[in-house]
């Protein structure tokens, strides 16, 4: 019988050319090819695009009306597809709230847990809080001895406003004894004068029994109809004392009340469990001078307190200096040098008409309803750890319960790897474990899929907003485990990112788990360990952009013989070890004692005029190293501040010295974040060329019959762009239950610009023609424009040819933003002079094999200009081009942070402790 498949026709989605092809369903297929062949095109645009329709068609009628809103993708007809989830590279959510505990609904069932068998103790007294049964109230009286026993409950004041009618309804209920203000009564020989309404206590007697065994039945119903009438409360009474039992909980040692236990007291999103004080956020924003005065070597004249250095303050700098002076201290003296109780007056006090800063933005908070406002105080604040919930984000009554002695809050604050321990050992008796034995196994499957995946270090109150893309893909990963959808379809962008090779058979192990579940898994990817690792592979190229979109291969791993990528892989292509590295020293970086999250005072040395990999397992602290300590340092040395946005949790990392920085003249990160984050910014404007372009238009014979200018043909200002979706050529579209879509504008047709602007042309093509040009096609026509050219050129040497220089930048990826950085930096490092630190994380990100060659000769030329390249990387064919190798680990959080290896690969090779010296040492052996 065949294997069924999902067959393509005729896909033609943007570069695609017409292609047809089989993809084995149950199957895990690898789409591989060099940058911008078409691979995202046929696996997101075509396959996912259609599998998100198919799925619409399935819902109600209401769903389907959104299909008309949805991209149809360019192809003649799919067979055998099925409903398609999309695993990209995203951080999912930029909300405080969302962490990764509910990310991948852990913490859902931890409250569950926490709910079911957790142990309440009291906030005011710290004892344990019960809540009594029939049972329990029996026992408890049984073990007070032997005696008879009363088992009563009290009729509260507001059922008691008439005396007659209140005795009447007790004889009603069958009740005969009653106890008023202590003096027992029965009803039918009550005084004359007695009138309940008036009583300070009424207790009416359900039973009397002896304390006895036999007895036993008898007083758990009488005691369940004492908590029937009397609110829950009942009463069992002795001749000389009393003993008070109730349903709802209650501390055992001062009979403080308790809360009731749900799972929504343990969800800081659920105003019943939230902190009161932060809210459910764990940190509350509070002014902080290191903001209001960020350089104390300035004086009050200079502006020593940033927020009045604004230009609407200047009434209140006066107001300052005036008041500086009265205080007998000198407007041009240091802040620092100010004596403190004249520095605490000006920022708390009030003296006369001034108000110290402090009081002054606490002042301005009343007009929080203008955004300006909000913006310009929020400059000036922290978010500190809360003082009532210490971060936890729960309610103290939340808190205070307990399963095997920690917290959901100290449960949350452990790594994955740890919760996975503490759950395997977790000690609870016999009833406990029958309650929790489901939750149990559910947490437990969702806490082993995320160490499955390599995020065994990652904390689960950790916010998903500071997630890698990787990290939130593979967090994706482990929740379509957990979720045990059956013949579905999985697209996957590349989820080996971001991954050290020793991850890389953890995370097709997991894939393939998928695969065995039924589904049918799409995985574009370029790592050779997880191509070799696929059931089928389909190759696109020959090429990038115009010369891609073909289909080159579609088979088995195995019989792919004569491609691009088959040769990487049979070893007849690869990128060889230099034949002589670079000569180290004598001119170094060095950081000694540097130290933030899991880095406890390491010290690292970085040889100038070199390429240098920081490379270890995941979460080991290769970022915190190269951004948060030496890329911030570096800054605050060279122009004495850093950008580290403090107001927005950004931290800077501290070292004990730093040596070596004088040699540079300025650092450079090249990150993975947008270039920007609407359609209209795109590469030709970022690397500033697209103003050569409108001049050329500007000059034309119709431009200047219609006197239009440089701006006419600028999207980004008015005048010539088209107004209805002010340049963007697409228009925002809420999909309400879906993720938003950008269509084309109804009015310019994704033009951008007016229809009598499309009028002029330069050798017959419109501005919108040329940006629909790739770079490589632009390069060719624009060869007699020496300034323009030099700067698509740069595009090109970095292996982005095949982009458009219209293409919208919310379509680039990470690798693309960061090659489109790089060429920037290659075009100015041309203009200006000095040595430079480069900064780069994982370039080799969305390249295949060939296109990290071209990305390796980029870095050497920088580093051949007498710059210094230092880039986080797990490639390790990158690793081995290196001139010098950092290795941190050797696991991840706080097992990592340590300098496991450091030298040229050769000897990095050599270190029996390093993970990254095990996989490199095959791959220095063959070259």
């Amino acid at each position: 019988m065949p294997r069924p498949v999902i067959r393509v026709v005729n896909a033609r989605q943007h570069n695609l050319k017409g292609i047809t092809v089989e993809i084995p369903r149950r199957a895990l297929t690898v789409v591989t090819g060099p940058s911008g062949c078409g691979k995202s095109s046929l696996a997101f645009d075509t396959l996912y695009a259609e599998g998100q329709r198919r799925y619409i068609e399935s819902l109600s009628t209401y769903a389907k009306q959104f299909l008309d809103r949805m991209p149809k993708p360019l192809v003649d007809h799919i067979e055998g597809i099925a409903p398609a989830v999309a695993i990209e590279q995203r951080t999912p959510t930029m909300s405080a709230r969302s962490t990764v505990g509910t990310a991948t609904e852990v913490s859902d069932f931890l409250r569950l847990l926490w709910a079911r068998v957790g142990i309440p103790h009291c906030v005011a007294c710290g004892g344990a809080i019960t809540r009594d049964t029939p049972q329990s109230a029996t026992e408890t009286i049984l073990g007070g001895g032997a005696g008879r026993v009363r088992v009563a409950f009290s009729l509260p004041a507001t059922s008691r406003r008439d005396h007659a009618v209140t005795i009447e309804n007790l004889r009603a209920l069958g009740f005969l004894r009653l106890e008023v203000d202590g003096t027992a009564h029965h009803l039918d020989e009550l005084p004359a004068k007695l009138n309940v309404a008036k009583a300070k206590e009424v207790l009416v007697v359900v039973d009397r029994l002896v304390a006895s065994a036999a007895q036993q039945a008898r007083f758990v119903e009488s005691i369940a109809v004492a908590f029937a009438e009397g609110e829950g409360v009942a009463f069992a009474l002795r001749d000389d004392t009393r003993e008070r039992f109730t349903e709802f909980p209650a501390c055992i040692a001062c009979d403080a009340p308790g809360t009731t236990i749900t799972p929504a007291l343990f969800s800081f999103n659920n105003p019943r469990g939230a902190c009161p004080t932060c809210n459910g956020f764990g940190a509350v924003l509070e002014y902080d001078e290191s903001l209001v005065v960020p350089d104390p070597s300035r004086s009050l004249r200079d502006g020593a307190i940033d927020p009045w250095t604004k230009p609407r303050y200047e009434a209140r700098r006066a107001l300052l200096l005036s008041t500086a002076k009265a205080l007998g201290v000198s407007a041009d003296v240091a802040w620092s040098a100010l004596p403190a109780d004249t520095r605490d007056t000006l920022l708390r006090g009030k003296t006369g008409k001034f108000l110290g800063i402090f009081p002054f933005l606490t002042g301005l908070e009343a007009k929080r309803y203008k955004q300006y406002i909000r913006v310009f105080l929020r400059q000036y604040q922290l978010a500190k750890t809360c003082g009532d919930c210490g971060g936890g984000r729960l309610r103290p009554e939340a808190l205070a319960v307990h399963v095997g002695g920690r917290s959901i809050a100290e449960a949350s604050a452990l790594t994955v790897d740890e919760l996975a321990v503490w759950l395997a050992g977790l000690a609870l008796d016999a009833n406990a474990r029958i309650v929790a034995d489901l939750v149990l196994t559910e947490v437990t499957a969702r806490v082993d899929y995320l160490r499955d995946v390599g995020l065994g270090y990652l904390t689960f109150d950790r916010q998903t907003r500071t997630l890698s893309g990787g990290e939130a893909q593979r967090i994706a990963l482990s929740n379509a485990l957990g979720s045990r959808l059956v013949d579905a379809l999985y697209v996957l962008d590349e989820p080996s990112i971001g991954l050290h090779p020793r991850d890389t058979d953890r995370l097709l192990g997991l894939l393939r788990r998928l695969r065995d579940l039924g589904n049918t898994l799409v995985v574009v990817e370029h790592d050779p360990a997880a191509i070799l690792g696929a059931d089928h592979m389909i190759e696109l190229g020959p090429g990038a952009g115009e010369r891609g979109g073909h289909l080159v291969y579609s088979g088995p791993v195995a019989g792919a013989t004569d491609t691009l990528t088959a040769a990487y892989l049979t070893g007849q292509k690869r990128i060889g070890v230099p034949s002589a590295r670079r000569p180290l020293g004598p001119k170094w970086l060095e950081a000694r004692g540097a130290r933030l999250h899991n880095l406890q005072g390491i010290d690292v040395k970085i040889p100038l005029g070199t390429m240098t990999v920081l490379t270890g397992v995941s979460g080991s602290g290769k970022s915190t190293l190269a951004y948060d300590v030496l890329y911030r340092q570096l800054e605050q040395r060279m122009s004495g501040e850093h950008s580290a946005k403090l107001h927005m949790g950004e931290v800077v990392g501290a070292v004990d010295a730093l040596t070596g920085w004088e040699l540079l003249s300025e650092v450079v990160l090249v990150d993975q974040s947008p270039i920007g984050r609407s359609p209209r910014s795109n590469p030709v404007t970022y690397i500033k060329a697209w103003d050569e372009v409108r001049d050329l238009f500007a000059e034309q014979p119709l431009s200047k019959q219609r006197k239009y200018k440089p701006g006419t043909f600028s999207f980004n200002v008015a005048g010539g762009r088209c107004e209805a979706c002010d340049g963007a050529g697409h228009v925002q579209v809420e999909m309400v239950f879906l993720a938003d879509v950008f269509v084309p504008c109804d009015v310019c047709g994704g033009s951008r610009f007016k229809r009598e602007v499309l009028d002029v042309k330069i050798h017959g093509h419109s501005v919108r023609d040329v940006l629909d040009w790739s770079v490589d096609e632009a390069i060719n026509r624009f060869r007699h424009q020496p300034k323009l050219g030099a700067a698509l050129w740069q595009l090109q040497q970095v292996g982005l040819g095949y982009l458009r220089l219209g293409q919208p930048a919310t379509t680039l990826s990470g690798g693309e933003a960061q090659r489109l950085k790089i060429a920037r930096e290659l075009l100015t490092a041309q203009k200006r002079g000095g040595k430079k630190l480069y900064l780069l994380d994982e370039p080799t990100t969305g390249l295949h094999l060939e296109d990290v060659r071209v990305l390796i000769a980029v870095l050497d030329k920088l580093v051949d200009a007498g710059h210094t390249v230092v880039v986080i990387e797990h490639h390790l064919d990158v690793i081995k081009r290196a001139d010098w190798v950092i290795d941190l680990g050797p696991e991840a959080g706080p097992a990592g942070g340590k300098v496991v290896a450091m030298g040229t690969p050769e000897e990095v090779a050599k270190v029996k402790g390093s993970w990254t010296g095990r996989y490199l040492k095959p791959l220095l052996q063959e070259s």
